[in-house]
């Protein structure tokens, strides 16, 4: 059976990951304490112990899903060799892309680290939010975002399409609650804010998007070994270039969950992994594709599980 690895994005962070796997195993404490030295302070005492409003910190909290994600994978990883492509949502696109030889360990971690500080200073400069929208199809919620942002004059599109019926919107303020009401009135059976201050995956990111390539720009991005389906286009990435277009278009541009799960599923995968905390993707991939195995690796007994089937 084919295998897809996939890796978490931001918002699955949580106190105590990773704690019991560093017990537990050589290899992730390899992982954790490399970051430690690349960092310049004790990242994995902030994943096991907190305090919580720094762990969700996004300048923090992006580089510490990335290392928990690897250092699980240092564990398991080699366990999936019928590995067919690897795939991450939003930030998880990182983890893949080193699991897929195409960007190194210390590189990735500076560059999360960086990507949540320039998404702080955007988010200070042009403040928004973004909300899950439940029970509208694509095309509708699509021309909903078109027309709150022709009555406002401002910024308001499709952050996730996460899953058919799950897509979060993202957008300055007024705007995004334009596009919330028009989705009421269209038939939306539930609307959901999250708790963020940035408007990810639109426009408003252009100047963390814009900071952000300068630091891409710098760091050696190899062809993956292993193809890696991206956010932006839903499709495998197999060059250098390939990765470094999609990583500068990312920040401003849709996450296409749907598409890519539907592509590697296209592509022959049966069985698709979650490595990292939490379970999110799992869910949205049952909710995508009926027919396929799920598997969830976020601790010392689901990776005991792995290694003993």
């Amino acid at each position: 059976m084919k295998t897809a690895l996939l890796f978490p994005g931001q918002g699955s962070q949580a106190v105590g990951m990773g704690a019991d796997v560093y017990r537990a195993y050589a290899e992730a404490r390899r992982v954790f304490d490399e970051a430690d030295e690349i960092l310049g302070f004790a990242l994995s005492r902030l994943c096991f112990e907190g305090p919580e409003n720094e762990l969700t910190d996004t300048a923090n909290a992006q580089p510490a899903i990335l290392v928990t994600s690897l250092a699980f994978h240092a564990v398991v990883g080699g366990r999936f060799m019928a590995l067919d492509c690897v795939a991450g949502h939003s930030l998880g696109e990182y983890t893949a892309l080193v699991v897929s030889g195409a960007l190194s360990f210390a590189d990735a971690v500076r560059l999360t680290r960086q990507r949540g500080e320039w998404m702080k200073r955007a988010g200070d400069r042009s403040p928004g939010g973004m909300a899950a929208v439940l029970n509208l199809d694509d095309e509708t919620l699509e021309s909903v975002c078109r027309q709150a942002a022709q009555e406002t004059g401002g910024v308001v599109q499709i952050a996730n399409y996460n899953s058919p019926g799950q897509i979060v919107i993202s957008g300055d303020r007024a705007t995004l609650d334009r596009a919330c009401d028009l989705a009421r009135e269209r038939g939306a059976r539930r609307i959901i804010p999250l708790a963020v201050s940035v408007a990810t995956h639109s426009p408003l990111m252009a100047y963390a998007s814009q900071g952000l390539q300068q630091a891409i720009a710098a760091v050696t991005i190899s062809p993956p070994q292993v193809p890696v389906i991206g956010n932006v286009s839903a499709g495998p990435l197999l060059s250098a270039d390939a990765v470094k277009q999609e990583l500068m278009a990312q920040l401003t541009s849709p996450v296409r969950w749907t598409g890519s799960v539907q592509a590697m599923v296209e592509r022959g995968v049966g069985r698709f992994v979650e490595i990292g905390p939490g379970n999110v993707l799992t869910g949205l991939v049952r909710r995508i594709a009926k027919d396929v195995e799920t598997v969830n690796i976020n601790d010392v007994r689901s990776i005991t599980d792995a290694l003993n089937a």
